[in-house]
Formats: structure tokens, C-alpha cells, sequence
């Protein structure tokens, strides 16, 4: 089934104009207020689960790839994130903690 923000429907009396159905909460609606980028971590809480991918030395953060509430979630896409990019060190974190790590092959 189609995503009602891509579905195109034809009004009779708008000489087929088209025009795009969307849900109550669809971005940019205007009816909800957007998060800052820079929010601090306070409000950032909600989000407790990250899976990073690492530069290949293994230093820094090279990619923030997912940011989630659920664990589930967290950890799905974290095992994406293993097979997408084998050979690189990835890490999902809740919170401050270390929750599994993916090192790539050793060889």
C-alpha cells in the first residue's frame, strides 16, 4: 500500500489538478515546532540508542547512522549497519555505554 504523503488524487471540480494527501503530522505541516540541531542533550534523552560508525583507525565517530528510542530498532539497525560496511569498526550505544561493537575481520 502506497505512503498517504505520495499518493497523487485528482479533485473533479479543481480541473484534475493534483494534489498530495498527508497525515496530520507530516513535517513541515506547520502544527508541530522542529527541534534546534544544536538541542542539548537533556532534550536529546528520548533518543537513548546510537549505532556509530567509526573512521578506519578507530579514533573518532566518523557517522552517527541511526538514533532511536528502541532498542529493537537500535539493534536491527546496527546489525544493517554490520553488513553494510563489514570491514569497519561499528559500536551501538545507550546512553554513555557500549551496548555491542563490530570490529571487521582481523585479516
Amino acid at each position: 500500500m502506497a505512503n498517504p504523503s505520495t499518493v497523487v488524487a485528482y479533485r473533479s471540480d479543481a480541473a484534475h489538478r493534483p494534489f498530495s494527501l498527508a497525515s496530520e503530522s507530516e513535517p513541515g505541516d506547520g502544527s508541530r515546532k522542529p527541534v534546534p540541531h544544536g538541542a542539548d542533550a537533556a532534550e536529546r534523552e528520548d533518543l537513548p540508542y546510537k549505532v556509530e560508525l567509526w573512521d578506519k583507525s578507530k579514533n573518532t565517530v566518523e557517522q552517527i547512522l541511526a538514533v532511536t528510542a528502541n532498542a529493537s530498532i537500535g539493534y536491527a539497525a546496527y546489525y544493517a549497519a554490520t553488513r553494510e560496511h563489514p570491514d569497519r569498526y561499528i559500536t551501538l550505544r545507550h546512553k554513555n555505554g557500549i551496548v555491542s561493537r563490530w570490529n571487521g575481520p582481523t585479516h
